[in-house]
């Protein structure tokens, strides 16, 4: 078992938040007047890794921002387990064990990669399980533990990209939401978010990703859910949205 593996199922299975299932029916966002989401309705199951996928403007963003609280939206049901989303604060959201990742990663470009990794366990002490906690993620992403002096701002952006998840994970969430993680990157670091993904997924966290990228999210994902115009269009298994012709025409160009 690798290093790698290891320390993800640590930070897993070391989480004080108990797995659950997110749960979204009827979700509408509006921006002035604006319908970015149209009733959207998805689920994401305990260890499950589902896929959002749909071009710029689809919506998809939009929805992810919704269900974490960061923009206004209603819903008939809006859930995390036990947890009524609508009923508390973006900020309390992470104390759920939800992490997300945004777009554009958002790294504090004039702070060191471990004071980035530091703040992304703001809602906790700073301890020794805290140090042990940086250390599983230098395990997972060792070009991060080379470089936990340099500022933040001088890594590439895939290298960014690892240190934007490295500080999602130093919450210990049970599911962890990505938006776009593969934009900007060159194929090889496609593949190297891909392998991570698939690394934390196996250790049994819920995995949400919104994507353009198709092929990374098929490959990533068990099941996936096709965005338009603020609606899902499609849906079905990675395996069978391969194979769709409507899915490998647009999002394939097959």
């Amino acid at each position: 078992m690798s290093d790698a593996y290891t320390a993800a199922h640590r930070l897993t299975s070391s989480s004080g938040h108990n797995p659950a299932k997110l749960v979204a029916e009827g979700l509408y966002v509006n921006y002035g007047g604006v319908a970015a989401v149209q009733g959207v309705s998805f689920s994401v199951d305990i260890g499950q890794a589902v896929g959002i996928i749909g071009a710029n403007g689809a919506g998809k963003t939009s929805t992810l921002k919704a269900v974490l609280g960061l923009v206004p939206r209603r819903a008939e049901r809006l859930e995390y387990g036990e947890v009524d989303l609508k009923r508390i604060p973006a900020r309390k959201v992470v104390r759920e064990g939800i992490g997300y990742v945004p777009e554009g990663r958002h790294v504090f470009g004039g702070l060191s990669v471990e004071k980035n990794l530091l703040l992304g366990a703001y809602i906790q002490r700073w301890n020794a399980e805290t140090k042990a906690q940086v250390t599983e993620i230098y395990e997972m992403f060792p070009v991060l533990g080379e470089m936990r002096t340099r500022l933040a701002g001088a890594l590439s952006g895939g290298q960014q990209q690892m240190l934007a998840i490295g500080r999602a994970l130093m919450s210990k969430p049970r599911l962890l939401v990505l938006d776009e993680p593969s934009m900007g990157l060159s194929p090889k670091l496609v593949d190297e978010v891909l392998a991570v993904v698939q690394r934390l997924n196996r250790a049994d966290m819920g995995i949400l990703l919104v994507e353009q990228n198709a092929k990374l999210t098929f490959e990533a994902t068990t099941y996936c859910y096709v965005m338009e115009n603020g609606r899902i269009e499609i849906e079905g298994s990675a395996a069978e949205l391969r194979t769709d012709p409507r899915v490998r025409k647009i999002y394939l160009g097959i």
